[in-house]
């Protein structure tokens, strides 16, 4: 038989579109020819194959052999079709008896030797097979992540020699089992942080309902640690939550079995580009936005970032997902992220201290890198003081992460009961429906419209703000207390 078809996958966004692998041998002066347009990785495979087919004792043929990877119109990247590839070549040249080959499907990156590679996407992959009734054959190192995905056949695989000792009968490959256990997430405990008790009340509303928080302070008023303690007081997630955040960091290969059901919380630096923060590239990749999908990205000295780089978060922050053009390729990442920012006052940090040299102009131009815009899609905008010499010497107090978690779950309950989503989320006619506000909460709303020159974004953030306060509070209706707390998160607005 000179011709060998074969099924692999390709990567598209988070989407993995079937891959057809036609291995065609004919007579001629020796080549190798990759045709359906393979990038350099997928065209490097010529040698990889090449040089494991025969350390593992095959015959490379000296032959014309040509290799089609269909759709033609589909880019194709990565080492995954080395796999597929040196099969259809054994099949091809009469080699490798392959029994019920359009059962399986390959994917996996050889070494010389002939051994197989972690592979980016598998789990990305594997959800694509499944419930299609076929085997997905795929390396070792790629079987936990994949065993995530159900009503799927894994067998991994070693080496080149493991798959074609099982594809010819030889000696079956073991189905891989074993599913990761859900072991609890571990997080910096929330009492670890001295004072600042209305800046974790404050995460606690936004942890609630699912809020963005831009917090303002002095250096070592404990923003950073006050972020990276949030993570652990939202709820836990769920498999479809886990899921589909794995999914995310197997595509850009991060992906952790240790971090199984963890919520990610992101950091990048500020010289992060707009491609790196939001994804990009000429195969387009995941950026920090996606990676943190249902967790937390935290920005630290918010307005050292590029502000182009800032203002691409616009979008994502309204809608949760990201849309990448490129010439020839569009893919889309999900982006449901909680946004934690932090910067100083000032350029120095010190605004209003005897040791602050600040210019009034300076100040302003180093606040003015934040645009309105901007501000206006965050819900809480927090002043944070510099903490006493009494409490930092004091003992830890306040709650734990456990305590707050359980008030902030209970919360997430009543609104996914109520509306079947997080308050942040809700539309405009939704917040009609859902926010109903008493006499007082209306006059407050009212006044705060006109003094805090609110924007209808920042008058139905107040609202969602109040709604998630209610909540916690276990009130069917937002009273006026409520109001004015959310209103009190959204006065920094005024000072930026």
């Amino acid at each position: 038989m000179s011709l060998a078809v074969l099924r692999s996958r390709a990567l598209a966004g988070m989407a993995a579109p079937e891959v057809t692998v036609e291995v065609h041998i004919a007579a001629g002066l020796p080549s190798f020819t990759l045709v359906g347009l393979p990038d350099t990785e997928v065209k490097e495979a010529r040698d990889r194959v090449r040089a494991a087919l025969q350390n593992c004792r095959f015959d490379f043929p000296q032959k014309r052999i040509t290799v089609n990877l269909a759709p033609a119109d589909l880019p194709k990247e990565s080492g995954r079709f080395d796999l597929p590839i040196a099969l259809g070549i054994l099949i091809a040249s009469g080699q490798l008896h392959a029994r019920n080959i359009e059962d399986y499907e390959f994917a996996g990156e050889l070494a010389l030797g002939g051994e197989l590679r972690g592979i980016r996407g598998a789990l990305a992959m594997c959800a694509a097979v499944a419930g299609e009734g076929r085997c997905f054959v795929l390396p070792q190192a790629n079987a936990e992540e994949a065993g995530l995905v159900n009503k799927l056949d894994i067998l991994p695989a070693s080496s080149l020699l493991e798959v074609c000792a099982h594809l010819s009968g030889q000696q079956p490959l073991p189905l891989q089992e074993s599913r990761i256990q859900g072991a609890s997430a571990k997080y910096p405990d929330l009492s670890e942080v001295r004072g600042q008790s209305a800046a974790k009340r404050a995460l606690e509303v936004a942890a609630a309902g699912g809020h963005s928080l831009l917090m303002s302070g002095p250096p070592g008023a404990g923003k950073s640690m006050l972020a990276q303690r949030f993570p652990g007081l939202l709820p836990e997630m769920d498999d479809t939550e886990a899921l589909e955040s794995a999914a995310i960091h197997s595509l850009a290969g991060t992906f952790s079995t240790a971090h199984w059901r963890q919520r990610p919380f992101r950091s990048p630096h500020h010289s992060a580009s707009a491609p790196a923060l939001v994804g990009g590239g000429s195969i387009p990749r995941p950026g920090e936005i996606s990676l943190a999908h249902h967790g937390v990205l935290f920005l630290d000295e918010l307005p050292e970032f590029d502000r182009r780089v800032l203002e691409a978060l616009r979008e994502p922050l309204e809608s949760g997902t990201i849309h990448i053009a490129r010439a020839g390729q569009r893919a889309s990442f999900p982006a449901r992220f909680q946004l934690v920012a932090a910067m100083n006052p000032c350029p120095c940090g010190h605004l209003g201290q005897a040791r602050c040299r600040c210019t009034p102009d300076q100040v302003a131009r180093y606040r003015s890198k934040l645009s309105g815009p901007l501000l206006d899609r965050i819900d809480l905008l927090l002043d944070i003081s510099a903490i006493t010499e009494a409490e930092v010497s004091g003992r830890s107090s306040g709650d734990t992460s456990a305590i707050v978690r359980a008030r902030v779950s209970a919360a997430r309950e009543r609104q996914v009961a109520r509306q079947g989503k997080a308050n942040a989320l809700l539309s405009p006619d939704e917040i009609e429906q859902h926010c109903t506000v008493d006499a007082a909460g209306e006059q407050l709303l009212k006044r705060a419209f006109s003094q805090l020159d609110l924007s209808a974004r920042g008058y139905h953030r107040v609202l969602k703000v109040a709604r998630s306060i209610a909540d916690l509070a276990d009130s069917a209706g937002i009273s006026g207390a409520h109001i004015a707390e959310a209103i009190q998160y959204r006065r920094g607005a005024a000072h930026q």
